[in-house]
């Protein structure tokens, strides 16, 4: 006698946090390639790094993409591919086994939720003029 297969159950697709659905839609879910790189995103660094030879490396690498929002903090509206460059840049400043390097990418949606208090300013990317 021949043994019918059942029928698998249909699962339903994970569902999506709106954290994730909104960073999706920043990143560019489904438009080309081309505008997701252009795209600037806000990122925070923050660090930790035991030696101070290493330290004012690792500061003097990150302050080439944003603005010190404290002393070991960073706040950077950057390119994916620049977010990359500067891993992997850091990568090769820090000693993994002590230095701690934190990257919080916030996507538009996150960013309105930031919170300041007292002197806080948030960083803003300057505009260029050229005369």
């Amino acid at each position: 006698m021949a043994r019918r297969a059942r029928p698998k159950p249909e699962r339903a697709p994970a569902a999506q946090s709106h954290a994730d659905q909104t960073h999706a839609d920043q990143m560019g879910a489904g438009r080309p390639d081309d505008a997701v790189r252009r795209r600037r995103q806000w990122l925070v660094v923050s660090y930790d790094v035991e030696d101070d030879r290493r330290r004012d490396r690792v500061m003097k690498a990150i302050a080439g993409h944003g603005e010190r929002a404290q002393y070991s903090v960073f706040e950077c509206e950057v390119r994916p591919a620049e977010v990359d460059a500067l891993e992997a840049r850091l990568r090769e400043l820090i000693d993994p086994r002590v230095d701690d390097v934190r990257f919080y990418l916030l996507c538009k949606h996150c960013l309105g939720k930031v919170r300041l208090l007292g002197k806080a300013e948030r960083y803003r990317r300057r505009s260029f003029v050229i005369v």
